[in-house]
């Protein structure tokens, strides 16, 4: 079997990772070995929080709209569930941007229900 020494190849691989480790603190960013470590750390973190970002937009749509409905003298679950009633299928990202940016429009919605 032929000689193999790989070192372009094996360059290349550490060029990636200290490239993607760039910007972190210390040795994370210069060390191969603690820079690869770091970056597949992070890349978990990535992986995990672009799902949990999800659920904490909602979490500020619901709270925007909330504020809102509170502002009018009603709850959350009573405007939600009034808009279930009345078959209207706006979804919470419309609704709190409305909220927000739109306050008359919002209550004009509320009077309707």
């Amino acid at each position: 079997m032929p000689r193999v020494k790989r070192g372009p190849h094996r360059a290349h691989r550490r060029k990636k990772v200290l490239e993607r480790a760039s910007g972190y603190y210390g040795s994370k960013s210069a060390l191969h070995l603690i820079a690869r470590r770091q970056v597949e750390k992070s890349l978990q973190y990535a992986y995990r929080d672009r799902r949990v970002r999800k659920r904490e937009f909602r979490s500020l749509w619901i709270l925007r709209i909330n504020a809102a409905c509170r502002m009018l003298g009603l709850k959350y679950s009573e405007f939600a569930a009034k808009l279930k009633a009345k078959n209207i299928e706006l979804d919470r990202k419309v609704l709190a941007n409305i909220a927000a940016t739109d306050f008359p429009t919002f209550k004009n919605l509320v009077e309707q229900l």
